[in-house]
């Protein structure tokens, strides 16, 4: 008669169960690359941001960080190559050509997935903005690897793995995602869920230029013109220093106007919660949260908010929360600085006219100070 340990480890079936088992291929593939979004001649903040997350993923793997620098001839690429070095690459693999001069698909995926091809980095991360998740989406799905979008925290495990960490259902959950088998493994970061690293005025390193083997008429998207939407009124949330938010607390649409003149007072920008865009008392560019806008001001007052996990991912990384809510259990009191358990709709007005007592149109620009 046969017998069986029942206190022997059992495999976990499925996912859980899987080993890293890095086919020989990718064996060779090395260093931390940061794709440096450069749109006419404006680099977005969030390559900057990457730049510092990804030197801590460098100096843990012990390996280089390396910034991609795609744009065509002129003083703004220079200059995005030199920022690049300022925020901390160690070098620069850089692709100059015309055909770069408009973000479109084709030539700027053929830029990265021949460098990948060529160099072969472990990590490449890339800002989910609208320009870097079209890039990422095409990359990874040219490239047959797997790619964690709009991630909240980045770091690698014992074997060196990245581990990219992003809500699920909804927001109501985080998990971890690794790429075990298969590079480079690539993640997307929302602007201002990293914290900015420091500038320092470094010499340019070392600059690898690879040319981009590509013809225009190989490419079938055409720029036919540019639209600037820089005065189009979207609010530009992610980089305000001072920011007012109601919630579902505040009872009603009509009471959101409290949120706005608190606003209005202080010089900050005014928010919402995601159930109040639901609802269609706010539009969809004043979101604060997971599925709206990562914020990271100085200063973050939340009215009526309850704080479940999409918003508190959204806005943990402010220097100063307080919290305006009836509920004391209310999630929000666990991450916020300030907690204030009251009626929201009662104590805005309130607030406003203190604020409006102390603060002269001169001063209010202090606040943020």
């Amino acid at each position: 008669m046969s017998s069986t340990n029942s206190d022997a480890p059992r495999q976990p079936p499925g996912r859980a169960g899987m080993k890293k088992e890095l086919p020989e291929r990718f064996r060779d593939y090395r260093h931390v690359w940061v794709f440096i979004e450069l749109e006419r001649g404006q680099v977005h903040p969030v390559s900057f941001e990457l730049l510092g997350e990804g030197r801590k993923l460098a100096d843990k793997l012990g390996v280089q960080l390396a910034g991609a620098v795609f744009g065509p001839p002129g003083e703004a690429t220079g200059n995005a190559l030199a920022e690049a070095f300022a925020y901390g690459a160690d070098l620069v693999y850089f692709v100059e050509a015309p055909l770069l001069a408009d973000y479109r698909n084709e030539p700027f995926t053929k830029a990265m997935t021949d460098l990948v091809a060529t160099y072969k980095p472990e990590i490449l991360l890339l800002g989910a903005t609208t320009l870097g998740r079209d890039l990422a989406g095409s990359v990874a799905t040219t490239l047959l690897t797997g790619l964690t979008a709009d991630c909240t925290a980045l770091d690698v495990d014992a074997d060196g793995s990245l581990a990219a960490t992003r809500p699920t259902f909804g927001g109501s959950l985080l998990c971890t995602i690794y790429t075990l088998n298969y590079r480079p493994q690539m993640a997307t970061v929302r602007p201002r869920v990293m914290a900015m690293p420091q500038r320092a005025d470094r010499p340019i390193g070392r600059v690898i230029q690879h040319k981009l083997s590509l013809a225009e008429d190989e490419i079938v998207t055409k720029v036919l013109g540019f639209l600037p939407d820089s005065q189009s009124g979207i609010a530009n949330l992610g980089y305000a220093d001072v920011v007012v938010a109601g919630g579902l607390g505040l009872g009603g649409a009509e009471n959101l106007q409290l949120v706005k003149s608190l606003a209005r007072v202080i010089g900050a920008e005014f928010g919402c919660s995601r159930p109040l865009v639901q609802k269609g008392w706010m539009s969809a560019d004043r979101q604060i949260g997971q599925t709206g806008k990562t914020i990271r001001p100085k200063l973050y007052i939340a009215a009526g908010i309850s704080g479940a996990i999409q918003h508190r991912v959204g806005v943990e990384g402010a220097d100063l929360i307080v919290a305006i809510n009836t509920d004391p259990n209310a999630p929000i009191f666990d991450f916020a600085h300030l907690g204030i358990v009251t009626d929201a709709v009662r104590f805005l007005p309130a607030l406003t006219e203190a604020f409006t007592r102390r603060l002269s149109p001169h001063s209010r620009d202090k606040l943020a100070s």
